[in-house]
């Protein structure tokens, strides 16, 4: 992992400098420096203008004063938070100490994956008409870690409590933290535990997040995504570990035949259908960028039940 080095300011104390003129420097700093992104942006120039607006206590949801011109002060600031992000390459989020997800803010720090899934999408877009939102009364989101999708099908979904596991008591309470912001104590129960291991009951949809990285993208994946929790990520040889156990356990937990699971398994996606290529998985398609995200309803995953149990027998290390 980078560690801090010596780094000359990014921009220049005493001369007369814009905000324009800022994120520009700064997003020439990111790419002169290789940083890589994916934790909310996805290129230098959305990522310096999300930092300097930081840095300024501007709302990166308003449109600013490009043509501000900025005090000596102000560029001290900016220079700070930049020489954080380039020498210990910590994702932008854990700077800012928030991020978005589905029109919502959160908190966000080391104790829970930053937010990003394209599940979001699918979430502000009425669940793309593939349940009643109005006879959806009980949604389990497991792996939940900082709780932005349980809280976004709270949000999203009026009538229905949400109850949202993982086994990281960190990241439960960062969770906490983010249930209570947007009170919603009354609908959502987190729940301490592994997959299904402490879930009572049956739902109308299951979704998760559940980490799925196979380990040869742990092993070159970039610096910024190691200071992420690692079981948040990792989930052995193939990267489905626990999407091979909530295939196996899901239908029990789910309350009819369309009842539905969602799962994202982003690049293990090819491994998930190399798996089980009789499994009728349907991918979900997003306009907003993203991918590797399966539904698959009750009726289906009783109907292969045999090749999914059988999948239980793969070593994925």
């Amino acid at each position: 992992m980078v560690q801090t080095t010596v780094l000359a300011d990014v921009l220049e104390s005493g001369t007369k400098l814009n905000l324009e003129a800022a994120i520009r420097g700064c997003a020439s700093a990111f790419e002169q420096h290789q940083l890589e992104f994916g934790h909310g942006t996805h290129d230098a120039l959305s990522e310096a203008s999300w930092l300097v607006l930081h840095a300024l206590d501007l709302s990166p949801l308003e449109a600013p004063d490009y043509a501000r011109e900025l005090s000596d002060e102000d560029i001290k600031r900016i220079n700070a938070i930049v020489r954080e992000r380039i020498t210990k390459r910590l994702p932008a989020a854990y700077i800012t100490g928030k991020t978005w997800f589905a029109g919502l803010a959160f908190r966000t720090d080391e104790r829970a994956l930053v937010p990003r899934s394209p599940i979001a999408e699918f979430i502000l877009h009425d669940f793309y008409e593939l349940i009643d939102v109005d006879e959806t009364t009980r949604v389990l989101d497991l792996c939940t870690g900082g709780g932005c999708i349980a809280i976004a099908c709270a949000m999203q979904l009026p009538h229905a409590t949400v109850d949202a596991s993982d086994l990281s008591q960190d990241a439960l309470a960062l969770a906490q933290l983010n249930v209570q912001d947007h009170k919603l104590q009354d609908r959502v129960t987190l729940i301490h535990g592994s997959l299904f291991d402490e879930i009572q009951g049956q739902y109308d949809l299951i979704i998760s997040n559940p980490p799925y990285v196979d380990a040869n993208d742990i092993d070159s994946m970039a610096d910024e995504f190691r200071h992420e929790p690692l079981m948040g990520l990792a989930a052995g040889t193939d990267g489905l570990d626990l999407v091979r156990l909530m295939l196996d356990q899901a239908a029990s937990h789910l309350k009819t035949d369309d009842s539905l699971l969602v799962v994202e398994v982003g690049n293990s996606a090819p491994a998930l259908e190399s798996a089980y290529p009789d499994v009728p998985f349907v991918w979900l398609e997003f306009q907003n960028g993203g991918s590797g995200v399966f539904v698959i309803n009750k009726y289906e995953l009783l109907q292969h039940a045999d090749a999914i149990k059988a999948g239980l027998t793969v070593k994925s290390g």
